[in-house]
């Protein structure tokens, strides 16, 4: 039997604020664009830069919640990585035209950069808690409330001696 995989894995950046919305069954949905850039260096030594856009989308799936945490904390310009799935899809317009939209089924994120949410890893398998180390959990907390201390997690920075040999 064989098998295949369907995975994109992108590090980027927001170009807008996410579009939150829900369905008539009631279920929140999240779309956001997410710029990703590559340069490199022409033959005679011109700097070159391309950036291709990505439609991505996020479900509240399973009572994860995970459209919930982008609304409240994702904002243009955040710098993210998404795990997901690409999907085509196919519709007819208002105008009976053929319309095709390439996007990406988001199932993990993880805000990679400054801001409210920062270092916060959230998937919507589980529950839209965070999965991250217990330092970065508190990171989120406090961003969240608008902290800066950690009061909830007082042993989260302190060092420990565990005769590591590196």
């Amino acid at each position: 039997m064989s098998r295949s995989l369907n995975k994109v894995m992108l590090i980027g950046n927001l170009g807008s604020d996410p579009e939150v919305r829900s369905t008539t069954g009631g279920n929140r949905v999240a779309t956001f664009s997410l710029a990703t850039s590559r340069q490199w260096n022409s033959p005679n030594g011109e700097k070159q830069e391309k950036t291709e856009w990505h439609r991505c989308v996020v479900w509240n799936a399973k009572g994860s919640g995970l459209a919930d945490v982008v609304e409240k904390y994702c904002k243009k310009g955040d710098k993210i990585y998404v795990d997901g799935r690409i999907e085509y899809r196919q519709w007819q317009d208002k105008e009976n035209q053929t319309r095709y939209s390439t996007e990406i089924n988001v199932r993990e994120l993880i805000m990679l950069g400054g801001g409210r949410g920062a270092s916060g890893d959230f998937d919507s398998e589980g529950s839209g808690r965070s999965r991250a180390p217990a330092a970065a959990g508190a990171k989120a907390s406090a961003a969240s409330t608008g902290g800066t201390d950690f009061e909830d997690f007082p042993g989260a920075l302190e060092e420990t001696d565990d005769d590591l040999p590196f």
